[in-house]
């Protein structure tokens, strides 16, 4: 790590550089807030957006909002991403003049009016509101603070704990997958809701406490938006294009997975048995995704991964008919298509934490990875929309136009990081 030297003075014989970062500890309490991002993870996107498949394959069969079209439940699982990402700065700010746990305690309020109020929804603006802004912007309050938490904490072992704390995601959406379904069915929708709101609240609560940063030795600038990581090099454009593109491939599986189900003949608690595979491989996928980036290379172990994504979508998910091989491709591409999230904080398994710190430093971390999220702002929202629109229902081949989409989109995704890989060891070579 490069130190700037203070400007000298007339005073002064010589100068001293300021007293460099102490290391992070590895262990000890940040095992804790391994476990409370955990948490965070499995009852924010694990509960909201791992699982609004289930919901979106049952409002398009149910015809609930009769006013509603596909591109109306598409947009409202958009927002629950995209509000997240686009809070991001501000939360970022507030976090930095209070705490972590303010907009950690303001998110899990946020989320639990929006399950309840969505509930009472009969009107699809009303769905809008608070199944997706609402909830969106409540994910946002607790998850984006608890970002940087864990690279503060860790350095060898900095994948590795930020792949444990993601796979919390998917350990959520399984769990969320099944019951969801099962409450749906056998009492209605509107309870599915509440539930969801008291148990993820509560637990959200829990974790929200146990958190702690290292703020005070790291000294992050903590800045909601700082375009002159923009002006430092093309390494953060090549870093943001990835995260641009590869969410219009993960957004599109996440969300039209489990009705591509009922598309070829299963049934609803086969599609929800695929939404659970899916997070089964999540779980399982991410953690191993970190121990690989850790021993393997972060950049180089997520463009591989962002590559095969596409692959797999390719070979597996567009010839899949059955219920076998669905289920097959959903545990394949469960451990694999969310690696932006793993390797950036790492989540959004997270891929985004310790690359962002290649790029940008320790120090800046929060502050590239607000521009991060802010780039997912419109493939999340849009993503589902335009599955949807491409879908060709009683063609024979429903989705096969969203699976070329979803596989062009990693593919890209993956030349950028790849590129972006390149850049590095050239220049680690001139060094």
């Amino acid at each position: 790590m490069s130190v700037q030297l203070s400007a000298p003075n007339e005073n002064s014989e010589s100068v001293q550089p300021p007293d460099p970062l102490p290391p992070p500890p590895d262990g000890g309490y940040g095992w804790v807030c391994v476990a409370a991002c955990f948490c965070v993870n499995c009852f924010t996107w694990g509960a909201v957006s791992q699982t609004y498949g289930i919901y979106l394959a049952h409002y398009l069969s149910s015809g609930r909002f009769p006013e509603a079209t596909p591109i109306d439940y598409a947009l409202v699982g958009g927002l629950n991403f995209s509000t997240a990402m686009l809070v991001a700065p501000g939360v970022t700010i507030f976090a930095r003049h209070y705490s972590v746990q303010a907009p950690m305690l303001l998110g899990t309020i946020l989320i639990a009016i929006g399950f309840i109020s969505a509930s009472f929804a009969h009107r699809i603006w009303q769905l809008y509101l608070t199944q997706g802004v609402l909830i969106g912007a409540g994910v946002g309050c607790a998850y984006i603070p608890s970002t940087a938490i864990i690279s503060q904490w860790f350095e060898k072992k900095r994948s590795l704990a930020n792949g444990i704390s993601s796979a919390g995601s998917g350990i959520g959406g399984i769990v969320y997958s099944f019951l969801t379904e099962a409450v749906i069915g056998r009492v209605s929708l509107a309870w599915a809701l509440r539930i969801t709101a008291v148990v993820s609240c509560s637990v959200l609560l829990v974790a929200t406490l146990l958190i702690r940063t290292r703020n005070g030795d790291i000294r992050p600038s903590q800045r909601g938006f700082d375009f002159r990581l923009l002006r430092r090099r093309p390494d953060v454009w090549l870093l943001l294009a990835w995260g641009f593109l590869s969410m219009f491939g993960y957004i599109t599986l996440l969300f039209s997975l489990p009705d591509y189900a009922r598309s070829i003949g299963l049934s609803s608690a086969q599609a929800a048995a695929v939404s659970a595979v899916l997070n089964l491989g999540t779980a399982i996928g991410r953690p191993l995704i970190g121990l690989s980036s850790d021993h393997f290379g972060r950049i180089e172990v997520a463009g591989l991964l962002t590559c095969a994504s596409g692959l797999a979508c390719l070979a597996i998910w567009m010839p899949a008919t059955s219920y076998g091989v669905l289920l097959f491709f959903a545990v394949i591409i469960g451990a694999i298509l969310g690696v932006f999230w793993v390797v950036s904080q790492s989540s959004y398994p997270r891929t985004i934490g310790p690359i962002c710190v290649e790029v940008a430093g320790l120090a800046e971390l929060q502050s590239l990875l607000s521009l991060s999220w802010f780039a997912t702002v419109l493939p999340t929202t849009f993503s589902e929309v335009i599955a949807l629109k491409l879908r060709r229902p009683r063609s024979g081949r429903e989705y096969l136009h969203p699976q070329i989409f979803c596989v062009v989109s990693y593919f890209a995704a993956g030349l950028c990081l790849l590129a972006l890989w390149w850049r590095i060891r050239l220049r680690s070579r001139v060094s």
